[in-house]
């Protein structure tokens, strides 16, 4: 195709004058490229930024994150969410060390077959690291493809994956494999944005771009209609004993697995979470409730479900529940809370002056 035979000669010239400076493209070590790809997974580059510097300060390469233990490394990834991406690190480099001395193979296909990895973070590290010509195929690239050759196949699907990564495998195999992969992803983060119409006026590949020439950039990509997000109705209890604070933790398998979590009751579809419904809940844990501070509502938006929360703020006469009892200091130095519970911790830190009952 005459636009992806243009990609050479326009793109890198463009992303040495226009590239980010981001702390992960100062050393291509496979370690640091592949924490920083993981991260990336569903996340914008300036939230992983601390992250990622504050994750390799405590865990600096694959031997110190496989002796981490679990709770402190889900700690670090407290609020990057998709918890299951910190898990699979710590499997990776447990590998990394039995099999392959620490280090990641210079080898696509070994690549592929450890934990968490898949073809485009394979890819990724082996163009970026080791010069190999494998295409790093995510979201920005598949839209810029899409856009340049007016495809109209649906995007979400791994055949059209596929169909990218064979069409731009002969321009990987004549250029520089680890400028190509950062500079489309560049590209499609910065120009070829996802929300809204793309930045054109400043494409290098403007002038070969089908989609820009039709003047439909925005009918592209196309993608498969989305399934209705689930949606569940939760009563969540904060409940403070003496300036304690029960918790517990979720199941080892399914959403948030294995995180800890203030406690929660899913309801009946089309019930509303009430005060005494709450108290009925808290004294079934074994909590007894003496005083309702306040209510707090929040929806917790995932891929493919919707909680709707209303928290119940108690304060309670006695902790023999069969539950862990924390400190807010604690909540926010040794438990992993996900993002979904972050607000109903920012609402103990406001005190019982807000006294509102609902």
């Amino acid at each position: 195709m005459r636009e992806l035979e243009q990609i050479n000669a326009l793109l890198p010239a463009w992303y040495a004058a226009n590239a980010r400076d981001l702390p992960w493209r100062k050393n291509a070590d496979p370690y640091r490229v592949w924490l920083s790809e993981i991260m990336l997974q569903q996340t914008r580059a300036e939230a992983v930024i601390p992250y990622y510097e504050r994750f390799l300060l405590e865990v600096p390469d694959a031997a110190a994150l496989a002796a981490l233990p679990e709770e402190k490394l889900l700690k670090l990834w407290e609020g990057l969410g998709y918890y299951s991406r910190a898990r699979n690190l710590k499997k990776c480099a447990g590998i990394l060390l039995r099999d392959f001395g620490g280090a990641f193979p210079p080898d696509i296909e070994k690549l592929r077959s450890l934990p968490g990895i898949g073809p485009y973070t394979a890819g990724a590290i082996g163009s970026i690291c080791f010069g190999l010509p494998t295409p790093a195929v995510d979201g920005n690239v598949l839209r810029v493809y899409a856009r340049l050759t007016a495809d109209g196949e649906p995007s979400d699907t791994d055949a059209f994956r596929k169909k990218v990564t064979a069409a731009l495998t002969p321009v990987y195999e004549t250029g520089s494999p680890a400028l190509l992969t950062q500079s489309l992803m560049e590209l499609g983060a910065c120009v070829c944005v996802p929300n809204g119409r793309p930045k054109c006026e400043s494409c290098p590949m403007e002038s070969v771009c089908k989609a820009h020439e039709r003047g439909e950039e925005t009918a592209y990509p196309v993608k498969r209609p989305k399934a209705r997000r689930r949606i569940v109705t939760k009563a969540v209890l904060v409940a403070d004993c003496a300036g304690r604070y029960p918790i517990q933790k979720r199941p080892e398998t399914g959403l948030l697995a294995g995180l800890w979590e203030f406690p929660s009751l899913d309801l009946p579809d089309g019930s509303e979470a009430t005060p005494s419904g709450a108290a009925d809940f808290a004294a079934s844990l074994g909590l007894k409730v003496k005083e309702l501070e306040k209510t707090v509502d929040y929806t917790h938006v995932f891929t493919h479900v919707e909680w709707r929360m209303r928290c119940f703020y108690f304060r309670c006469d006695n902790k023999d529940a069969h539950l862990v009892f924390t400190s807010r200091e604690e909540l926010e130095s040794v438990y992993a809370l996900p993002s979904a519970m972050r607000p109903f911790l920012e609402g103990i830190a406001e005190g019982r002056e807000a006294s509102v009952c609902g």
